[in-house]
């Protein structure tokens, strides 16, 4: 369990809040329980290496504030819209005997057991995390799948995991997926008609008996027909010869 300093705060306008957060120190509010609500400010840094950290919205806390221990478990936190900075959090107090639903983050182990996974098997994960009703005082951090063993074509439901004592899943009536190891997908490409290949292999015997590559010989054949093209426009161009009559006369 985390253990965090705070510090009570006596804030009430937006000014003295900015200000707070200026001193880099996050406001929050702890709620729940029979006890009044409680200001409370935490170090800026503090706060966002604890939301590094996985799964900070479903672990419990321990706060000191003015020597005196509560527990707490975070239940949302407010960003700036700009800086993406932690700008507020809430927690919720910890009270024996009553329950909360959180969503407890699902982690898999021994990928490399996994007879399936070596085969090239593909992990589909349905659900990373998993909606619970928890005792305040029997909450999981999370709930482990173990892939020691696990082939092609298995599967992994609810009803596979052993919770912890009175946590039950808020889904009731089904015993729903979480996980299973499918077969690899395999993309093969479409083979190419007989006609294409035909068409393919005549161009490129075409190209080879001009004698050069294909850009070559193209040039050349174009560059003959347009030549013989304008040798024979110019021929029906010429006017036919006319005949010395006066020759014809001698």
């Amino acid at each position: 369990m985390n253990s965090i300093e705070a510090t009570i705060r006596n804030t009430n306008t937006k000014g003295e809040l900015s200000t707070l957060r200026k001193k880099g120190e996050v406001p929050g509010i702890i709620y729940g329980g029979k006890n009044p609500n409680q200001k409370v400010s935490i170090s800026t840094k503090k706060v966002k290496s604890l939301i590094e950290k996985e799964n900070f919205l479903s672990n419990v806390l321990e706060l000191k504030i003015d020597g005196k221990n509560q527990n707490v478990i975070p239940r949302e936190i407010k960003y700036d819209i700009i800086t993406d900075e932690p700008i507020h959090v809430d927690f919720l107090r910890i009270v024996e005997g009553t329950k909360i639903i959180l969503e407890i983050p699902v982690k898999f182990i021994n990928n490399e057991k996994s007879p399936g996974l070596k085969r090239g098997g593909v992990l589909n994960i349905v659900r990373r995390k998993v909606e619970l009703k928890c005792p305040t005082e029997n909450i999981p951090t999370e709930l482990i799948i173990d892939l020691d063993g696990v082939d092609i074509g298995d599967s992994f439901k609810i009803s596979s995991i052993k919770l912890p004592e009175n946590v039950t899943p808020t889904i009731q009536g089904r015993d729903f997926v979480i996980a299973t190891l499918a077969a690899p997908t395999i993309i093969k490409e479409p083979e190419k008609p007989a006609e294409e290949t035909a068409e393919g292999a005549e161009g490129t015997e075409g190209a080879a008996i001009e004698g050069g590559p294909e850009g070559e010989t193209k040039v050349a054949a174009e560059g003959d027909k347009k030549d013989s093209d304008k040798e024979k426009k110019e021929g029906d161009k010429k006017e036919p010869e006319k005949k010395d009559s006066s020759k014809e006369k001698k």
